[in-house]
């Protein structure tokens, strides 16, 4: 098939990519055109683990190319998958705005019959707006057709979820656009689901809202936990072997992030709001996340008494999740930025996300660190704030020596606790009680904590 791509992010890259993968014909499109040169030359905009073999094997075997020119690209194309951002605006909607220049840039070109596939996540009832734009703005006559195609791609691992997907959703009222996208999709042998345009679009959101409600409920359970005694990690397993639960997303921290939790929650209720019904358990979901960093970092105030000014801290992690350089809605980044609202300097570290983390954070009161033992040298704390595989074997000997006070705030229960408390370290953790805990409960009511929202 020849397929046109519109926007090369984290899903329309990897979704061209793969797509060519697949023995079809694809043209990446994207307005930014220094993107599009840095592509051809096979340097990837983000960090997506076995993206740039992919990208480059695919180009090198003539299936894959790249253009700034919307009319060169959906030329010759079967399907048109639009693939741009859809942000969270101040409202809380999704803003579609990219969404709608795309489509009537479409109707604009459109000769031919075509396909047209909506990758982006969309409020319910956009995929049959996006056929009114197109009408709206066609010059000449042409047939096509409009297809909801969600994706569900965890970044980090996007490459192999596309490849070994659960499901693929197709939503249409045209039963020839559902042939193309069966096409497409059914040499995977994974269950497609067709259906209409609205289903298809409310299955992307309450599956994002689903897996945030797991989140924020583990969430809770660690508060719990920590302070009944029980070990969250072990409350974690024990429900994740029923079948009926699974074990995933259930690693309790310091919150989720990212490009799709949060704005897709917040959408989701919008849209339930707009609807005149009140979704009450996603209100619980998107404080439950709030008030977990807020948690966190109330531990780090009060083992200092209440004093972070003039205090440096070693902090590793900024990306909002492993294996991504993505930073958008990072806890790990609010963090940095509540603890410098209070005052405190600090050294940081990440192993992809130090770059987007400088465009957001800038220089003042924080340096950024070659490698994870430069970030801790001459702190007064260790803080931990993305799981990143390479953290959780820190070198415990190397880290006392560096550290002026021998504590560590572990936000993503990397580290084994009594590995870390028997090499003399005062811990903490999430949903566990530990030294740093205990210590804590010794300590005379009335303690400063912290009471900061969005801190600078």
């Amino acid at each position: 098939m020849k397929l046109c791509v519109v926007g090369t992010g984290y899903v329309g890259l990897v979704g061209a990519a793969i797509f060519s993968d697949w023995g079809n014909q694809v043209v990446g499109v994207d307005i930014d055109a220094e993107k599009i040169e840095r592509i051809k030359k096979g340097e990837m905009p983000i960090y997506e683990p076995g993206l740039s073999d992919l990208v480059v094997k695919n180009i090198s075997a003539n299936r894959l190319s790249f253009t700034t020119s919307l009319v060169d690209g959906m030329k010759e194309a079967e399907a048109v998958f639009i693939c741009v951002g859809t942000p969270q605006s101040e409202t809380g909607d999704a803003d579609l705005s990219a969404v709608w220049e795309v489509a009537k840039q479409i109707g604009e070109n459109l000769f031919g019959y075509k396909v047209i596939v909506l990758k982006s996540t969309v409020p319910v009832g956009t995929n049959e707006k996006i056929k009114n734009v197109i009408r709206e703005n066609m010059k000449m006559s042409a047939e096509f057709d409009v297809v909801s195609n969600p994706e569900f791609l965890r970044e980090g691992y996007s490459v192999e979820d596309m490849q070994n997907p659960d499901r693929t959703v197709v939503g249409s009222d045209s039963e020839k656009a559902l042939g193309i996208m069966r096409r497409l999709y059914e040499h995977l042998g994974k269950p497609i689901v067709e259906c209409d345009f609205r289903s298809s679009e409310m299955i992307k959101y309450a599956s994002n809202a689903f897996l945030a409600s797991k989140i924020s409920f583990i969430n809770e359970m660690a508060q719990i936990c920590e302070k009944s005694g029980a070990d969250i990690t072990v409350v974690a397993k024990g429900m994740g072997l029923d079948s009926r639960i699974g074990p995933k997303f259930l690693n309790a921290g310091i919150g989720y992030g990212g490009s799709c939790f949060p704005k897709d929650v917040a959408a989701l209720y919008k849209t339930s709001s707009d609807q005149a019904y009140d979704f009450k358990l996603l209100r619980g979901v998107m404080e439950v996340n709030e008030s977990q960093k807020e948690h966190f970092v109330n531990k780090i105030v009060r083992y200092f008494d209440g004093a972070l000014s003039g205090k440096t801290f070693g902090v590793l992690g900024l990306a909002f999740k492993n294996n991504t350089d993505d930073i958008r809605d990072s806890v790990g980044v609010e963090i940095v930025k509540m603890l410098r609202g209070l005052g405190a300097y600090q050294k940081v570290f990440d192993p992809q996300a130090m770059y987007n983390a400088k465009k957001v954070l800038g220089e003042v009161s924080i340096k950024y660190c070659l490698d994870k033992y430069e970030a801790i040298e001459g702190t007064d704390a260790l803080i931990i704030l993305t799981e990143w595989q390479e953290f959780s074997t820190l070198d415990l000997d190397k880290v006392r020596m560096s550290l002026k006070n021998q504590v560590i705030f572990d936000g993503r229960i990397l580290l084994d606790r009594k590995k870390v408390e028997s090499a003399g370290f005062t811990y903490f953790t999430i949903g566990k009680k530990t030294s740093g805990t205990e210590l804590l409960d010794r300590r005379p009511a009335g303690t400063p904590g912290v009471i900061l929202r969005n801190g600078n």
